[in-house]
């Protein structure tokens, strides 16, 4: 069955970097684009960021653009998002998320908490 899970959370000073991790199972990792997604309490789910599943190809949020990198290693089934310069509104649950057809699939998440 297709399994995410996150890793690579923690609490960092504002300024701070961090490599989200996640490491994917149970389907067909190299034919799927990978998506990391961010929700802070009382807020909605926002995309982070996009990567094709070639990695030809990437998209970030406005907020994040120039700050944060995703990545992919198909031959490992891993997706990774490199955060740099984090700010303390980038504090939330971070979860990386595969869209199967009509059907979207969910890591546990992991938290980020960026404060001084």
């Amino acid at each position: 069955q297709v399994q995410l899970v996150e890793s690579g959370g923690g609490l960092v000073q504002p300024g701070g970097s961090l490599r989200l991790s996640c490491a994917a199972s149970g389907f067909a990792f190299r034919s799927y684009a990978m998506r990391w997604y961010r929700q802070a309490p009382g807020e909605e789910r926002e995309l982070v960021a996009t990567i094709t599943n070639t990695a030809g190809s990437t998209n970030y949020a406005d907020s994040v653009k120039g700050r944060f990198t995703i990545s992919r290693d198909n031959a490992k089934d891993m997706m990774y998002l490199r955060m740099n310069s984090l700010k303390p509104e980038d504090t939330a649950v971070y979860y990386c998320n595969v869209q199967i057809l009509r059907v979207s699939y969910w890591g546990q998440g992991t938290q980020v908490t960026v404060s001084s």
